[in-house]
């Protein structure tokens, strides 16, 4: 069919207002924020091909980005049209980068500047913050944080880092390591500490200015948070003292000598004079400090960060991990007594005219494990009381931290988690979240075995939806899932919510592990691989230690409690979990997600490749767990005496399980390289560099489940 004057008129329209209408950025260009808002839009302009125009007189679109007071409070901000107009006002410098940014979405999930109507956002928390270690006096000492050493000292992976941050509605940066200072500064009155020249000195304190630099003109808060008490080798090697409190030792008795009290003072108002683009610190009570009372801890850092903060000459913010012994030991328990004297220790923080506050309290979400039950169970080291809430605080909020240490390899992304985490928990005294992991670093990516372009550089590209579900979220909670379709949309060029839904269901197997193994810190459970540890080694979880250990959510029943209820004659009621109920999910979600990708073709696109495969690796795992549950119920069973069709039923079962997992070792085997971990591996300060994890390496634990179905016996009563 010819095409007609009309058809010919349109398009010809069509061309007009997408490829050569012009546009006036009007900002504040003295403003670092404010050009950082009008670069990220004039990028995008200058891909939907309008015409960025340098005259205020003759353009067909004016943009005002600036600043306006606001109702709805810090970080907002409004986006409205009148006619050609169109103003992106945020109520301080973040909102008006987020307002831009939000604009720039809209553009790119293409929407034409004569389409863009009003729009108003407000952050949900005021703390969105990323926990970041770095490699250099980490926490855990191991290969798999050393290889990120390099890449850590590129300042263009922290470009891309705090871009990935800001776009997402992260508004603050921590920074995590023993002993940060020496990295930092040459203490003036202890320059025997430093281990470097005076040129690699200049080389690091370059680093973090740019760092520091980089967050202030995206409008991004930036803590430095030490573990507590440690130094530097020379240091100790110096004044012969607090030879333990040194990397890579964390579980030593504390020095609180008054040399060591004086180097850290300094060093903490040294840092904040000569790095004043640095927000605050953050204090942690735990690591470098047994043998200490809580009350010593406290006083100790009063003497200390708190001290130093003060002789610093400005304000800072500052960030008070709640601590986790209530004993003299590293590792002791909670109790309300330590609440007590915290919430003291805090709110007497709070009243000093140095502390910008409010002051962070912060907890870690279900110890380690934060992505498994979206229920508060418990904290580091055991029970949350109501100590810190009640009465409600003023001066401090009360933030949690949610720790990853189940996915490192796998792409992940449940949007609706992060919404009932939010539902759960935002009463007034909450102030946000720290996302990230303490035995993993996002940065260099060393799981990549396919070559060939792919769309990422760093690690922590690989993982975009998870930042972006966690930070949309956080600072938005009512952000529909079309955000976050239309990136897939945008990214691979196929149905965006095919491939959410299908990353949402096949990757919630994630959170049922998490909620069915009860979990403490960071390898007690690693999620993606079905690991846990096992006296002094992280190993896959057989099925008797998945019988016998307790859930984490308490809504959820173990294999061994439903066995003997079962035998007893005991019901469950409705809103519990029991395993029968989490298998029919697990097959459920597991079965639709493969169907929703199953016609979807990669297109010779790697990167396309790896999100799907993730989904089928996901996906299998929940399978493969489905059919352990069985078995595990069935070898039970067995075991009690409930009849002997039940041993060879659990056989079968375990034999389904193994299938699975020789599906996930053939999608995985070709496209993921053995991955370093930095698991347990006995002692606080021994190297663990013999950590390589790769589905296929465990696969004779896997099938050892079938021996131990085989070789069961029925329990003599």
């Amino acid at each position: 069919m010819k095409p007609t004057l009309i058809t010919f008129l349109l398009a010809l329209l069509f061309i007009s207002e997408t490829y050569s209408q012009s546009v006036y950025l009007l900002f504040d260009k003295s403003s670092a924020e404010a050009n950082y808002a009008a670069d990220k839009l004039s990028f995008e302009f200058s891909s939907k091909k309008y015409t960025l125009t340098t005259s205020p007189k003759d353009y067909h679109y004016l943009i005002n980005i600036g600043i306006a007071p606001s109702a709805n409070g810090p970080e907002s901000f409004e986006i409205k049209r009148e006619g050609n107009k169109i103003s992106v006002l945020g109520s301080d410098a973040r909102g008006m980068i987020y307002g831009t940014l939000s604009l720039t979405e809209s553009l790119r999930n293409g929407s034409s500047l004569k389409e863009i109507e009003y729009k108003t956002e407000k952050p949900h928390f005021p703390l969105r913050a990323i926990k970041h270690n770095t490699s250099w006096y980490s926490y855990r000492p191991s290969s798999a944080l050393d290889l990120h050493t390099e890449t850590l000292k590129d300042v263009k992976y922290w470009e891309a880092f705090l871009d990935m941050m800001v776009e997402n509605r992260f508004n603050s940066l921590s920074i995590w390591n023993l002993h940060p200072f020496v990295f930092m500064i040459q203490a003036k009155n202890f320059p025997e500490a430093s281990p470097f020249s005076p040129k690699e000195m200049e080389e690091w304190k370059k680093l973090h200015k740019s760092i520091f630099k980089m967050a202030k003109d995206r409008a991004i808060e930036t803590y430095i948070i030490p573990f507590n008490i440690f130094v530097s080798h020379e240091f100790a090697n110096a004044h012969n003292n607090a030879q333990k409190n040194v990397y890579p030792n964390y579980y030593v008795p504390g020095d609180t000598s008054e040399l060591v009290k004086r180097y850290t003072r300094e060093s903490v108002t040294q840092v904040l004079q000569e790095y004043p683009e640095l927000t605050g610190f953050g204090l942690t009570l735990g690591e470098g400090m047994a043998g200490m009372t809580p009350q010593q801890r406290e006083d100790w850092m009063f003497d200390t960060y708190i001290e130093g903060m003060r002789l610093a000459g400005r304000p800072s913010k500052l960030v008070h991990r709640i601590p986790f012994s209530s004993t003299t030991e590293s590792l002791g328990a909670t109790s309300v007594d330590l609440e007590r004297l915290t919430r003291k220790a805090i709110e007497k923080e709070a009243k000093l005219d140095f502390i910008d506050g409010p002051i962070w309290a912060d907890l870690k979400y279900n110890w380690s494990h934060a992505h498994s039950t979206p229920k508060l169970v418990k904290v580091h080291g055991g029970e949350m009381f109501d100590t810190f809430y009640n009465p409600l605080p003023e001066g401090y909020k009360i933030t949690y931290t949610a720790r990853n240490e189940d996915f490192f390899a796998l792409r992940w992304g449940v949007p609706q988690f992060v919404r009932d985490h939010i539902a759960l928990n935002s009463q007034s005294y909450v102030g946000g979240y720290f996302v990230g992991s303490e035995t993993y670093i996002p940065a260099k990516d060393y799981f990549t075995a396919v070559e060939g372009p792919v769309d990422w550089d760093f690690a922590f590209q690989r993982q975009w939806l998870f930042y972006k579900i966690w930070g949309r979220l956080l600072y938005n909670p009512e952000t529909p899932d079309e955000v976050f379709a239309a990136t897939y949309t945008n990214k691979y060029g196929v149905d965006g919510d095919k491939l959410l839904e299908a990353m949402s269901l096949a990757s919630s197997t994630q959170m049922k592990i998490g909620s069915l193994y009860d979990s403490r810190w960071d390898f007690t459970l690693y999620g993606e691989g079905l690991m846990a540890l096992v006296g002094d080694s992280t190993n896959y979880i057989s099925a008797d230690i998945l019988i016998n250990q307790p859930t984490l959510d308490p809504d959820y029943v173990s294999v061994k409690d439903y066995v003997l209820a079962k035998k007893s004659g005991k019901e469950f009621g409705k809103e519990k979990i029991t395993p029968t109920v989490l298998v029919e999910m697990l097959e459920s979600d597991c079965i639709k997600a493969l169907e929703l990708i199953k016609e979807i073709s990669t297109k010779d696109n790697n990167s396309l490749m790896y999100e799907l495969a993730d989904i089928k690796i996901w996906a299998n795992l929940g399978l493969h767990l489905a059919e352990k549950i069985k078995g595990s119920i069935s070898l039970q069973s067995y075991r009690e005496g409930l009849g002997a069709n039940h041993q060879a039923e659990a056989v079968t079962s375990f034999t389904n399980a193994l299938e699975y997992w020789d599906k996930i070792i053939a999608i995985s085997r070709p496209i993921y390289k053995d991955m370093p971990l930095a698991h347990y591996n006995g002692s606080s300060h021994d190297r663990n560099d013999n950590n390589l994890f790769h589905w296929a390496l465990i696969r004779d634990e896997v099938a050892h489940d079938i021996e131990i179905g085989k070789s069961a016996v029925v329990k003599i009563p």
